[in-house]
């Protein structure tokens, strides 16, 4: 039982993503705008330059920037006088890629966590391995800033790893202009540079995947980790080193990251009050989507709220959407993939299915919801 200052957080009160001025989803399309690609307006405060580079570290947070300056040196000499930016809920790669390409919200786009539900069918998709295969462009049908700064006449290239090439998250999020595969991180930023130079009006994209990968396997506080970071730091300043005249380079992330130890992680697997009603237990440990069972929606809601409600936002699928948590709107076709229960993580707490989800709930460092750890991301300005 409760005591008496048992209180449930208002989903209402949740620090939901600042969408439509200071969100992953404004960046490509506030530098689109200044390329003059026709359709787009500024919505984030960056002066126009001709050649744009966007340089992405997944699992990059400001908040872990801001810890680590030691091992970060020359990000954090670009912190100053800067602000970070909201990534999306919830705070994970497929969905910020999504909103980063299309310039759009998760609400439009429908990337809308890392499992969701695929309407009418019983079944959970994987939106990272996009598995099982749905056709990628009936569930995101929208073009991409790429594809459209393209068709404007701007150069465009994405610079990242050979095996992102053609997978169908590429296609949805990423593709437009020419994909130039490059194993390495230094290969990666000097064709980036490359590609800047060689062009008049050019927008190029390139990303690194290490950072997130040493946070999930060893944790944000681990040596692991921070060597990674350092990496991270080297590979930026030989980009920016690199810039030619009429250049930006920008910094960011698509989530942050924070380590969840083994006493704190409730096992959906193993507990019966919350799996009672469920048919799908979606998203992730810090960014739920829970489908009930028909007519059991409301018991589901809560459970859940007297069980997590003191340290979750545990919100209706309304009460998501009403509070914003997915963008201004939600497309018809988006609205039954988001659970009938949406719970994010305010506390270090995180909700795991070890039967059914044993790789996921053996990391240490997790993401997803909104906190400032996992939310706020980097958007560091560099000029050539």
């Amino acid at each position: 039982m409760h005591d008496d200052a048992y209180e449930l957080l208002d989903p209402a009160d949740a620090p939901a993503p600042r969408y439509g001025c200071a969100a992953l989803s404004d960046l490509l399309p506030t530098l689109a705008a200044g390329l003059g690609v026709p359709g787009y307006r500024p919505a984030l405060p960056l002066e126009p330059a001709d050649r744009v580079c966007v340089f992405l570290v997944d699992g990059l947070g400001w908040e872990l920037i801001r810890a680590n300056p030691d091992w970060a040196p020359f990000l954090t000499s670009l912190m100053a006088g800067r602000s970070p930016i909201t990534a999306g809920f919830p705070s994970t790669t497929a969905t910020s890629l999504a909103s980063v390409g299309t310039g759009l919200p998760p609400g439009q786009h429908g990337l809308a966590g890392y499992t969701v539900a695929i309407p009418d069918s019983g079944r959970l998709m994987n939106q990272l391995r996009w598995n099982p295969p749905v056709d990628p462009h009936t569930w995101q049908p929208y073009p991409t800033v790429f594809e459209r700064a393209h068709q404007a006449g701007v150069a465009t290239a994405q610079v990242s790893s050979p095996l992102f090439a053609s997978t169908p998250l590429t296609q949805v999020a990423l593709s437009g202009g020419t994909f130039l595969g490059r194993t390495t991180g230094e290969e990666r930023m000097d064709r980036a540079a490359a590609w800047l130079a060689e062009h008049d009006r050019a927008l190029v994209y390139t990303y690194l995947s290490e950072l997130d990968a040493a946070g999930h396997r060893f944790g944000v506080d681990s040596d692991e980790w921070r060597l990674t970071l350092f990496t991270v730091d080297r590979l930026a300043r030989r980009l920016a080193e690199q810039l030619p005249p009429r250049s930006a380079l920008y910094v960011t992330a698509d989530h942050g990251m924070i380590d969840i130890a083994p006493e704190n992680r409730i096992d959906f697997d193993e507990d019966w009050e919350l799996s009672a009603g469920v048919a799908l237990l979606g998203g992730e440990g810090r960014a739920r989507h829970v489908y009930a069972h028909p007519g059991a929606a409301g018991d589901v809601h809560a459970v859940w709220s007297e069980v997590l409600g003191e340290q979750m936002w545990v919100a209706t699928r309304e009460q998501a959407v009403a509070a914003g948590w997915f963008g201004p709107t939600v497309d018809e076709r988006v609205l039954p993939r988001i659970g009938d229960v949406v719970a994010a993580a305010r506390d270090d707490i995180a909700v795991v299915a070890t039967r059914s989800e044993p790789g996921e709930s053996q990391m240490v460092g997790l993401h997803g919801s909104m906190t400032p750890v996992e939310q706020l991301v980097p958007l560091l300005e560099v000029r050539g």
